[in-house]
């Protein structure tokens, strides 16, 4: 299965040109083993409005399975990355930031402090990795066992979820 997708980095140093991204490449590298095809890839400030209005022109436009966000996702006052997805999907899957959450606590304590989201608008499935490129390698772990079987659910694939 061919996964089409794209990614979004949130950072305003990056968005200026202060800041090389390296969330957004790390996200391609680490899905590498499946087979993706990267519709496209943008650089946006930390702007709840701006972040919505990106969210839902490119799950309207119905050419991608899956979106992936990095960056905006922790306490500080200018990440609204979660608020910006949630005011967008038609249903929320709050097991995916969960799941993260718990798979690097151990490593990472600071990793509950995140407040990803993760759910479908129309047939695109968003999800929020955090900003750094070290923990988008771990995130990225706990999605990838998982990420051909959810597209092909929100597809309408009418296999059984308990035979993966």
């Amino acid at each position: 299965m061919v996964i089409r997708a794209g990614v979004i980095t949130l950072s305003d140093r990056s968005s200026r040109g202060e800041y090389e991204d390296k969330s957004g490449p790390a996200i391609q590298k680490g899905l590498a083993s499946l087979d993706m095809d990267w519709v496209r890839t943008l650089i946006l400030p930390d702007d709840e409005a701006l972040i919505a209005k990106t969210l839902r022109e490119w799950c309207d436009q119905g050419d991608m399975d899956l979106i992936l966000t990095t960056g905006g996702t922790g306490p500080a006052p200018r990440d609204r990355t979660p608020e910006a997805t949630r005011a967008v999907l038609d249903l929320e899957i709050p097991g995916i930031p969960e799941a993260m959450r718990y798979a690097t606590s151990d490593r990472v304590p600071t990793s509950v402090l995140t407040r990803a989201a993760a759910g479908v608008r129309g047939s695109t499935v968003v999800i929020n990795l955090p900003g750094s490129p070290k923990a988008v390698r771990e995130n990225i772990e706990v999605l990838l066992p998982i990420l051909e079987h959810l597209v092909a659910k929100v597809k309408g694939d009418p296999g059984e979820c308990g035979s993966v």
